[in-house]
């Protein structure tokens, strides 16, 4: 047999182990055998491809591991691996790809990129990680002095947890002040990472013909949430000055004026400050600044809030309806929105009192509970008829206690609004008595 026809079996039962999904197999091949690791079937697919097809990040992995080059390959419509990971909904291995030097700006034979195609079939999730992606060199470059620089712009200390802050999809103002806070290297150099963003929001708006507004405006949200919270760390007291005992961690202060909220429940400090910040984007030419400025001015754009319009600019309008706290995808499995933060990524859990709103986590109820205090009330028992003598749990009688105690609608209660309506009235009517 000759060499030629030796090497093109191995290329066809590697192609075969993979559409087997066999794991063992494959490691034999790649170790036993000196294979092209990007060498195309019949269809022009390298085994990469082949695998981001079916969204396996295992085997996505070996390959890369083994040299495999992310953006081969002579596909008859011009798909890249991105592309066919962005179509299995796989983020994670999206994310993989994209640090391996996937490129998200190539198309396919009729033109669309790979997030559009995510887009197109409904993975929204993978749509937002490969818009907001930025390879950690571009914050390493700053970690370096240019030119006549006597000190970079950045210590290096500091450019992971901008990287990570950069990369986060919840773009909530208390998310990313939690994310700050369990940053003290970031926390510490506030200033100069705002410098770094406002570098590269000014840079994304000057690429020409591959201008990134989402992604520049993205840069100058991030740069003013973080620069309000370094207005909160606390100025050197005088001498003699007594400590008036209220908190000194700036990131507590910040998020709790983000979360105060005047007597209809809106949160007007948050509302103000990001409507400001909308205001300060300096490239005032651009369509997505038109777009949230129109969003704002109509009542009827579907946008409750200016959190909504930040979030659906930068993450797109499906994502950006998930801002709205309380909001609850899976029918009242507690599976909702953070009340505090917005968080959509795990599962949330229901106030153990009123048994509706909903919480990520015990720091998001801690902070937010100075506010959720003023109306959390007891939820009904509903069971009362329960409180009988006991008898056996039957299989029956256990899964509807689980299913009561699931966190869900409440029974229904006058609204709070139609209640002050009916109190207002009733003094007014007190009042022409007198």
């Amino acid at each position: 047999m000759a060499p030629s026809d030796e090497v093109k079996d191995v290329e066809k039962t590697l192609f075969e182990k993979l559409s087997a999904n066999d794991a063992d197999g494959l490691k034999n091949i790649l170790l036993l055998n000196d294979i092209n690791i990007d060498c195309v079937d019949e269809n022009g697919m390298t085994p990469l491809q082949h695998v981001c097809y079916k969204g396996n990040k295992e085997f996505a992995q070996m390959l890369l591991d083994r040299g495999a080059d992310v953006n081969a390959g002579k596909h008859e419509s011009s798909y890249t691996a991105l592309h066919f990971a962005a179509l299995s909904g796989n983020v994670e291995l999206c994310q993989m790809l994209l640090a391996a030097g996937a490129k998200s700006h190539a198309t396919n034979s009729v033109g669309r990129t790979a997030s559009q195609m995510a887009a197109f079939v409904g993975n929204h999730s993978c749509v937002v990680v490969i818009n907001n992606f930025v390879p950690k060199s571009t914050i390493d470059y700053y970690t370096q002095p240019h030119d006549l620089e006597t000190e970079p712009k950045l210590p290096t200390i500091a450019a992971s947890p901008l990287h990570k802050l950069i990369m986060q999809v919840n773009i909530h103002p208390v998310r990313v002040a939690l994310t700050v806070q369990k940053s003290p290297a970031l926390l510490d150099n506030i200033p100069r990472a705002c410098k770094v963003l406002d570098l590269m929001c000014e840079k994304e708006m000057k690429r020409g013909q591959e201008t990134n507004e989402v992604l520049s405006f993205k840069f100058h949200y991030l740069s003013f949430i973080i620069a309000a919270i370094e207005k909160c760390k606390p100025k050197p007291g005088k001498k003699g000055e007594k400590d008036d005992g209220s908190s000194k961690d700036p990131v507590e202060v910040f998020i709790k004026r983000i979360l105060q909220t005047d007597s209809n429940g809106v949160p007007d400090y948050q509302e103000k400050m990001l409507r400001e910040c909308i205001r300060g984007f300096p490239y005032r030419e651009g369509a997505l600044l038109r777009q949230m400025v129109a969003s704002l001015a109509h009542e009827n754009s579907g946008c409750d809030s200016a959190l909504s319009v930040i979030a659906m600019a930068i993450n797109g309008h499906q994502m950006g309806r998930q801002v709205r706290p309380g909001a609850d995808k899976d029918g009242g499995k507690g599976e909702g929105l953070c009340e505090a933060c917005g968080d959509w990524d795990k599962p949330c859990k229901a106030c153990s009192r009123c048994k509706k709103t909903l919480y990520c986590g015990k720091e998001c109820q801690r902070f937010h509970w100075f506010v959720h205090k003023k109306t959390c009330t007891p939820a009904p028992d509903p069971t009362p008829a329960k409180k009988e003598a006991e008898v056996p749990k039957t299989a029956e009688a256990t899964e509807q206690q689980e299913t009561l105690s699931e966190p869900g609608p409440a029974k229904t209660e006058k609204p709070k609004s139609e209640s002050d309506v009916e109190a207002t009235t009733s003094q007014l009517k007190d009042l022409e008595c007198k």
